[in-house]
């Protein structure tokens, strides 16, 4: 509860007076978050399969749903409605807990980590991380895992463009850094 708690006491009115907002309704939040994982050349492996499925529900506390492939693919071996990956999508209040948990127990457990880079930040205002190692997540034991593999975190908000976007991830907690050049 503290992460939409604080969005509704705090957040709402920064954004009113940065962009001029005449109504909270106007004002940008988050809508969904996804997690995504794809198995690459582990297609045929049912126990990564598994392995992935699980992780993600622990890590979501949601059951994963498997995305198919819509086009075959001789090149990589795929055919049309061969499992290709695993997903969950968040809204309501379990997005708001993994976003906090994301923000205050994650990013500050990944190896290396120097910061989100600004332009991580699409032109709509949604944002896209990805991990290398699933095992940064709390939830997920390095002792019990088998395999390690990469996923995707999607934030999609109702930011009319970048700037109101990254402000709102700014004031959600993110930690960004400029691109260095």
């Amino acid at each position: 509860m503290r992460l939409k708690e604080k969005y509704n006491k705090e957040i709402i009115p920064k954004l009113e007076e940065k962009f001029g907002f005449k109504n909270a309704m106007l004002a940008p939040h988050l809508t969904k978050v996804v997690l995504n994982v794809g198995f690459g050349h582990h297609l045929k492996e049912k126990e990564f399969v598994n392995s992935v499925a699980d992780g993600l529900g622990k890590i979501t506390g949601q059951k994963s749903v498997f995305t198919l492939a819509k086009k075959s693919i001789s090149a990589f071996k795929i055919r049309e409605g061969l499992v290709i990956g695993a997903k969950v999508t968040l809204r309501g209040q379990q997005m708001y807990d993994f976003v906090d948990k994301l923000v205050n127990i994650t990013f500050p457990r990944v190896r290396d980590f120097r910061g989100i880079l600004d332009t991580s930040v699409d032109g709509n205002g949604n944002l896209t991380v990805g991990f290398k190692e699933h095992v940064a997540f709390p939830e997920i034991r390095i002792e019990e895992v088998d395999s390690v593999y990469g996923l995707e975190v999607c934030l999609a908000t109702s930011a009319r463009n970048r700037a109101e976007g990254l402000e709102l991830f700014h004031l959600l907690g993110f930690p960004f850094k400029k691109e260095s050049k």
